[in-house]
């Protein structure tokens, strides 16, 4: 019997012993694996997930409000450059006097205007009485003179300039294009400009920066350009410089595709003349036959056309065969006037 009670007690001793170390291994892997198994970990990584994309959302919507806050602000300034754009276009379209000379490039003062005027108007009359003798057509040819001519040449040599400028501007642009991809600030290269192009973009330029020296912004100098040339391609480059002058962004790309679009006008215009050459010259031709052919049998039998001076229906018929001419050579110019 103490044989068996010492073998039973052995046996319950080792027993006890292995479930001992059982529940100690249990233990020890419980405490090592709980972590990753409970739901406390999924728990946790989930919600740092969300917050990694709630701060992933917040970043994105910051951007995008500054990005709608840059629109925004871009569009008013368009909207501020279109108003001040209709409020000039009455003055372009219809400028002063001593504008219109400064726009054609002339340092005439008013007064030297009128004694130009006067000048002319003077020799015309007297020319006019030498070769006709009638001095009511000295007197109309006088005021024709004095009130036509001087006006001519000046509308003349304005539209002579805007064109020169029409034709320098896109090699001004790339000038300007390819100093800012450089690295040269905007006022360096419009310094540039102002030495190395032909006038009168030179000139112009020349201003800009005459009125940088004396305090004023770049966007407000080069607002002050579409006023000195009333042109819709300068307006666009004005327009541009003084928006990325307030809102920033690449002016590089900005002017390069200007110069682009500049040089398909200048191209649309050229091939539009070329098109309506033909055009013209027979509405010139038509235009002068009848004072060429009345010319030629004034000079070839004056006593045929005599009645049509002397006599009142002749002078009737005289003025209602001007009138007509003069309707149809306008009606030909509206026609083969193209604007764009």
């Amino acid at each position: 019997m103490e044989n068996l009670d010492t073998v039973m007690t052995s046996e319950m001793t080792t027993v006890a012993v292995m479930l001992l170390v059982a529940f100690s291994i249990g233990g020890i892997l419980f405490a090592f694996l709980q972590p990753s198994m409970s739901a406390n970990k999924r728990r946790n990584e989930r919600m740092s997930s969300v917050s990694r994309r709630s701060v992933g959302s917040a970043s994105l919507a910051k951007v995008n409000k500054d990005a709608d806050r840059r629109r925004k602000t871009v569009k008013d300034q368009l909207d501020q450059l279109d108003q001040k754009t209709q409020q000039k276009t009455e003055l372009r379209t219809k400028p002063s006097l001593r504008l219109r000379i400064e726009q054609a490039g002339l340092s005439w003062s008013l007064k030297r205007f009128w004694q130009i005027s006067i000048g002319c108007g003077f020799v015309s009359a007297v020319l006019l009485m030498i070769i006709t003798g009638n001095a009511i057509i000295a007197l109309a040819g006088g005021f024709s003179g004095a009130f036509g001519l001087p006006r001519f040449y000046i509308n003349s040599k304005r539209k002579r300039r805007f064109n020169d400028f029409l034709d320098e501007l896109p090699n001004a642009v790339d000038i300007i294009v390819r100093g800012v991809k450089a690295g040269l600030p905007l006022a360096d290269c419009v310094r540039v400009v102002s030495n190395e192009a032909r006038a009168p973009v030179s000139t112009e330029f020349a201003k800009i920066v005459e009125a940088q020296k004396v305090g004023i912004s770049m966007g407000e100098a080069f607002m002050k350009l579409p006023e000195r040339v009333p042109l819709p391609e300068a307006n666009f480059f004005a327009i541009v410089v003084s928006v990325q002058q307030s809102s920033g962004g690449a002016l590089s790309e900005a002017l390069a595709n200007l110069s682009r679009v500049l040089r398909g006008r200048k191209s649309l215009k050229r091939k539009i003349v070329a098109l309506s050459s033909e055009a013209k010259s027979s509405a010139m031709i038509i235009g002068a036959l009848p004072v060429l052919v009345s010319g030629a049998i004034h000079l070839l039998a004056p006593n045929y056309m005599e009645p049509l001076f002397s006599t009142l229906n002749g002078n009737l018929i005289l003025a209602g065969a001007l009138g007509w001419m003069l309707t149809g050579v306008l009606v030909m110019r509206q026609m083969i006037n193209f604007d764009f």
